[in-house]
């Protein structure tokens, strides 16, 4: 059996405080399929601080989206409670780390001999081709110096993330599996929140 071959995974450091956040993040996921997002779609914008950034007009992954971001937020809240009892899950100066893993798949036929419990009648499987990882870090800023200073740390941030991923978009495309099927999104994605360590093989509910 030919082995699978571990897909490229980047890394993004994001950096914001409870108010900005979600629009930073939802600047970002929307940026990354906006290069990533095969089926046709009308293409928007998104501001966010003091940039404009391209987005993609779909409810259903802008669902998606917000449910994740909301999930994340809602751990902040809960794990920063625990950090002012004297809980340890959190970094120097008050933020709360969390990770959003967007992860894409190619849908390939099975071949004889490849199945497992589960899975076992099924004539295709779905094999990731590309992972991004958010490392997210929300500050609580106490005083509006210290908002002041987040402020133009997430800028300086958001700024460096965007590069990057224009970087990689236009850079690695070797990589990205032909378009072989006639469904309306070849490519299914997940969005996951805190992804298990143990790799990207072990999950599965694609959408």
């Amino acid at each position: 059996m030919e082995p699978r071959r571990t897909p490229p995974e980047y890394f993004l450091e994001i950096f914001a405080d409870t108010t900005t956040v979600r629009d930073v993040l939802k600047g970002v996921l929307n940026l990354i399929f906006f290069h990533r997002y095969f089926p046709s779609i009308r293409p928007t914008t998104f501001d966010v601080l003091d940039f404009t950034l391209p987005a993609i007009n779909d409810v259903d992954l802008e669902t998606l989206i917000d449910s994740r971001i909301s999930s994340l937020v809602r751990q902040h809240s809960s794990t920063s409670g625990a950090h002012e009892s004297g809980g340890s899950s959190t970094t120097g100066g008050g933020g709360v780390r969390g990770r959003i893993a967007v992860e894409f798949y190619e849908k390939k036929r099975r071949r004889s001999g490849m199945w497992f419990a589960g899975l076992a009648g099924k004539a295709e499987e779905e094999v990731c081709w590309e992972v991004w990882n958010l490392d997210v870090t929300i500050a609580t800023p106490r005083t509006e110096s210290e908002r002041a200073k987040v402020r133009r740390a997430t800028e300086n941030m958001l700024q460096k993330a965007a590069l990057k991923i224009l970087t990689v978009v236009n850079r690695d495309k070797d990589h990205i599996p032909p378009i072989t099927t006639s469904d309306s999104n070849p490519f299914p994605y997940r969005i996951v929140l805190n992804p298990r360590t143990d790799g990207w093989q072990n999950r599965f509910g694609l959408y």
